[in-house]
C-alpha cells in the first residue's frame, strides 16, 4: 500500500516543519510492516512538500497510527496534510484490482 501525504508549508515555517517531517517518518520506520519512506519537496513550488510510504498491506498502516510514539510524533504533522484521499493500492501489471463494496460482518 502506498500513502502519499502532501503539504503546502509557508517559506518562514520549513525549517522546523523538515525537522517535523523527518520525525515523523522516522517513527513511521520503527513500526511493523513499514516498507520505505521518502519525503521531497516540489520543484517549481518549494512550499509545496509530500512524505510517501509503502507498507505492506492497510492494515499495518492503519495499526502503525495506532501507536502511542505515532500520535506522539507523526500524526500532529499528518494533521496539517492537504485535505486529499492518501492511501492508495499498487498496481501491478495484470494483477487484480480492490473492488470497493460493501463487506458482510457475519
Amino acid at each position: 500500500m502506498l500513502v502519499v501525504n502532501r503539504f503546502r508549508v509557508p517559506a518562514a515555517e520549513q525549517e522546523a516543519f523538515r525537522a517535523d517531517l523527518e520525525r515523523a517518518r522516522a517513527t513511521l520506520a520503527e513500526r511493523p510492516g513499514y516498507l520505505q519512506g521518502v519525503i521531497g519537496r516540489n520543484v517549481d513550488d518549494p512550499e509545496l512538500w509530500v512524505l510517501t510510504t509503502l507498507w505492506e498491506h492497510v492494515g499495518a498502516y492503519r495499526r502503525a497510527l495506532s501507536e502511542y510514539d505515532v500520535k506522539l510524533h507523526a500524526v500532529p504533522l499528518l494533521s496539517r496534510a492537504v485535505d486529499e484521499p492518501s492511501a492508495f493500492e499498487l498496481v501491478e501489471p495484470g494483477g487484480d484490482l480492490n473492488i470497493q463494496q460493501t463487506r458482510s460482518l457475519g
